[in-house]
């Protein structure tokens, strides 16, 4: 059985704290722009489908072991000049990621709910700690934890690839909450992955918050998961503190 009021609350970064996806968006249509030639006037909309699905179909094949995290990266970039006939060498899609990085990092922000989310929870629960579980690298995620603020609100995190296992796996959950020395029953994860951050979570025995922000369908055997483990749906992070609350 879950608490009822959690003593620590662990979150996800990219999309529930951090705007990944918009930081994506801008990143890969500036780069398109300052590179111009042979990619001068592809659609935009166009161009930022095809980049996130590239993100997603080459960064799962990292957490699963088929690429290293540069190789996925060299995957995303040939992938792109390729889908517009422009073949890449190893050393050029190493290149031409790093191009588009700098132009997605420019575009780094948290979403507009994350701090006040915190705050809220520091006042609504007197000695709440928080931490986070990503999934990826620290080298890549600890530099929007400090350019963002959040490094300093974030007691511990926890990556993948240095437990060496990744959500939504239970052991990286129990394992986080290990660190914490707390039991998952008294411990909240939020997420905006269904399956990935809130199923997970809650088949480890936390209280499981899956944060969808766009109205997401969802598949019918993730819908019957969610509903049976008792998963909590939230549209917003200010929407948090009283889901905990209930």
């Amino acid at each position: 059985m879950c608490a009822l009021v959690p003593s620590v609350v662990l979150f996800d970064l990219d999309d529930t704290l951090f705007a990944h996806v918009g930081a994506v968006a801008d990143g890969i249509v500036r780069h398109l722009a300052a590179i111009g030639g042979p990619f001068a006037d592809i659609d935009p909309v166009g161009a930022v489908a095809l980049w996130q699905e590239l993100e997603e179909r080459h960064y799962h094949s990292y957490l699963a072991g088929r690429l290293d995290f540069p190789g996925q990266r060299r995957e995303r970039a040939r992938g792109f000049a390729a889908a517009h006939g422009v073949p890449l060498s190893d050393q050029e899609s190493v290149d031409w990621f790093a191009a588009y990085f700098e132009h997605y990092r420019a575009s780094w922000r948290l979403h507009d709910d994350a701090l006040p989310c915190l705050e809220a929870l520091g006042a609504a629960i007197p000695g709440i700690r928080f931490g986070l579980i990503t999934n990826g690298e620290l080298s890549h995620q600890q530099p929007k934890l400090v350019r963002t603020g959040l490094d300093g609100r974030l007691e511990r995190v926890i990556t993948s690839a240095a437990f060496g296992v990744a959500k939504p796996d239970r052991r990286i959950f129990e394992h986080a909450c290990s660190v914490f020395g707390v039991t998952p029953g008294d411990a909240a994860y939020v997420g905006d992955r269904l399956r990935t951050d809130a199923i997970g979570a809650a088949a480890a025995g936390l209280t499981a918050v899956w944060l969808d922000r766009r109205n997401a369908t969802v598949d019918p055997a993730d819908a019957a998961d969610a509903a049976h483990l008792g998963v909590l749906r939230i549209t917003g992070l200010a929407d948090l503190p009283a889901a905990l609350a209930r």
